[in-house]
């Protein structure tokens, strides 16, 4: 049953969605560095959300539907900020070298990945059911943190793939080609998720 759950974990981290296709454009647009800052953030929140389902936290919220609502509702709100970032780099950043275009350090590169992770609901659905299959009731403190631990150097090693794979030189010159294509792919996938998840935030 462990080996279940760490392959299943690892399909749902490595599977895209936001915050691969956001290593992704980091790695392309700014570099390996600013990526694997990014990247850094996100296996934050991911350990976060994981030591919660260990230890009980992440299943107190999902029974409490308010406080899920609140994250759905906030996740999608930074989803539509990420979005219309995007789309704005379709129509201006257009040949601006990216020390230019970008002024962000990485310590708050890294606080992006971190709060686009906090707020993603889906994260705490895969930490619940990865959990609850490779931890019996009733399992040790000790066994918990490994297991959450391991999760969390899965989560690592798959986001610095993507973050070095991405900040090849052919994937960068691939993208300064399709740069505007680029970024309004990105642009309408995280409008689209940011508006089902905000419409998930008012399901009954």
């Amino acid at each position: 049953m462990m080996l279940l759950a760490y392959t299943a974990f690892a399909i749902g981290v490595a599977s895209p969605g936001p915050s691969v296709l956001a290593v992704m454009g980091t790695a392309m647009a700014q570099g390996r560095a600013r990526a694997l800052a990014l990247a850094s953030g996100v296996v934050c929140g991911s350990l976060c959300w994981g030591l919660c389902a260990a230890f009980g936290l992440a299943a107190l919220m999902e029974r409490w539907s308010g406080a899920l609502a609140v994250v759905k509702a906030i996740g999608g709100v930074y989803l539509l900020w990420m979005a219309w970032q995007a789309a704005r780099k379709v129509r201006g950043t257009k040949g601006v070298p990216a020390a230019e275009a970008v002024d962000e350090g990485y310590a708050r590169t890294c606080a992006r990945g971190l709060a686009m992770h906090l707020t993603n609901p889906k994260s705490i659905v895969v930490w619940l059911s990865v959990v609850s299959l490779a931890l019996p009731a009733g399992a040790r403190q000790a066994d918990a943190l490994a297991f959450v631990l391991s999760c969390a150097a899965i989560s690592a090693s798959i986001f610095c793939c993507y973050a070095l794979a991405f900040s090849t030189d052919a994937a960068r010159r691939a993208y300064r080609a399709g740069e505007r294509w680029v970024n309004a792919v990105l642009a309408g996938v995280f409008a689209y998720a940011g508006v089902r998840m905000l419409l998930a935030s008012q399901a009954r």
